[in-house]
């Protein structure tokens, strides 16, 4: 059985006026290009409220790191009380939303995601020792790209959706 890791978990707010078809866009791309991540849209759900759309996102982003490491990164987005509005911008009319909107990311390390050192006492035994001893220092290289990449999200995340609400 593979051993899974969270090695970071965080999240970000932000409440004001954001294109959510561009911050979809931006964060899947952000994802796949600074980061070499599949994205895996695990669920979407649209409700219509009284007082806006609620939209709850939740993705699987993964990559294989080596024959032994994974990299899994969770995003969870909490859409609140998001309106199409207008606004203008240099003397013209543009379509946007307003809303709230919560990023939650989740980094986590999986080791031995095959199962290889899951076939008896003693493989089980080799496999704490070739990972205390022998690749103890690549453990802390992913644990820090890992949570690098995840920090890195948020405020990327979070410094679009600045920028975007104050043009």
């Amino acid at each position: 059985m593979a051993e899974k890791d969270t090695l970071f978990k965080n999240s970000i707010k932000y409440n004001g006026i954001f294109s959510f078809e561009d911050f979809y866009k931006f964060c899947y791309n952000w994802v796949t290009d600074q980061t070499g991540l599949d994205v895996s849209e695990d669920s979407y759900t649209e409700k219509i409220k009284e007082n806006g759309k609620e939209i709850d996102i939740e993705w699987t982003c993964s990559k294989k790191l080596t024959d032994y490491f994974k990299f899994e990164m969770k995003i969870k987005f909490e859409i609140k009380m998001l309106k199409s509005i207008e606004v203008m911008q240099d003397s013209k009319k543009i379509k946007t939303n307003s809303g709230e909107v919560k990023a939650t990311v989740k980094g986590i390390l999986i080791k031995d995601y095959d199962g290889k050192f899951e076939k008896s006492a003693f493989t089980k035994f080799m496999r704490s020792i070739y990972e205390k001893w022998i690749i103890a220092s690549r453990v802390e290289q992913f644990e820090e790209k890992i949570f690098g990449d995840c920090d890195e999200f948020l405020v990327q995340s979070r410094a679009w959706l600045d920028l975007e609400g104050k043009r």
